[in-house]
């Protein structure tokens, strides 16, 4: 696995503060506040519906926020004098639905950004993604047709893509969700590997069993607030709030 370097430091890589998020009439995000710290795992659960995709979003602005502030590294990302595109470099994010590019190989699309961004030579780009796709396992799959691929290689290659910018931070939006369910495992197992390696990440996810032995905090999101958040051993073992109660019951009785 790529080697990750986390700062001693113990102010938050990603600071949340009063963040608000409406789409038209409806109120997504309410006053949310959270800290992420530099090497934690903080998983986002909810239901469907609970505002946990879009707070994932708002960390790196795809979407922007009403009212609030994100900070990554201390710079308020919506601050105009704050160069977004190159603080989004330093974080990686990892979609429900791949969002790889069909019409190229599956070098080329973990070469793109950084030779387009970055401004990395050729050579060193397909070095480090080799790496990378090494680390997934799909060093093989090199000069594989993307379409070709099943749902978890996709998956695995846009983890493999993300680290080829070498982040800071790696968000996981659903990961698995659009997964058949033999084939979860092989991508929840990349991202036990990236967390062992102390990599920063903020995964939503309905995947409870990683939620609760991969993670350092548990957020639990509920109508577009945060209703409860801890250890897993706090929310999984002993939730406060009776909506936690509610939505963990079905896993807490497995």
């Amino acid at each position: 696995m790529a080697t990750v370097h986390t700062s001693g430091s113990r102010e938050p890589m990603v600071r949340i503060e009063g963040l608000r998020k409406s789409f038209g009439n409806l109120e997504v995000l309410r006053d949310i506040n959270l800290d992420v710290m530099p090497g934690q795992v903080v998983t986002i659960i909810g239901a469907s519906g609970s505002g946990k995709s879009t707070l994932l979003r708002c960390i790196n602005l795809l979407e922007t926020p009403d009212a609030g502030h994100v900070w990554f590294h201390g710079a308020d990302l919506a601050a105009d004098h704050v160069d977004v595109n190159r603080l989004r470099e330093k974080i990686g994010m990892v979609f429900q639905g791949f969002n790889l590019f069909n019409n190229m190989n599956v070098l080329d699309n973990c070469t793109l950004a950084p030779v387009t961004l970055k401004k990395m030579k050729k050579d060193e780009a397909e070095r480090v993604a080799m790496e990378r796709l090494a680390d997934v396992g799909l060093a093989d799959f090199a000069r594989a047709n993307v379409a070709n691929l099943s749902g978890g290689q996709k998956q695995r290659v846009a983890i493999a893509r993300a680290l080829c910018m070498q982040p800071d931070l790696m968000l996981f939006d659903e990961p698995t969700s659009a997964l058949d369910p033999e084939i979860v495992g092989e991508v929840l197992e990349v991202m036990r590997r990236l967390a062992a390696d102390g990599m920063t990440m903020v995964v939503v996810t309905h995947e409870m069993s990683f939620a609760k032995t991969v993670s350092d905090r548990v957020v639990f999101m509920d109508k577009g607030v945060i209703a409860e958040e801890g250890t897993p051993a706090e929310i999984f073992g002993a939730p406060k709030h009776a909506r936690t109660r509610e939505f963990l019951a079905r896993y807490l009785e497995d």
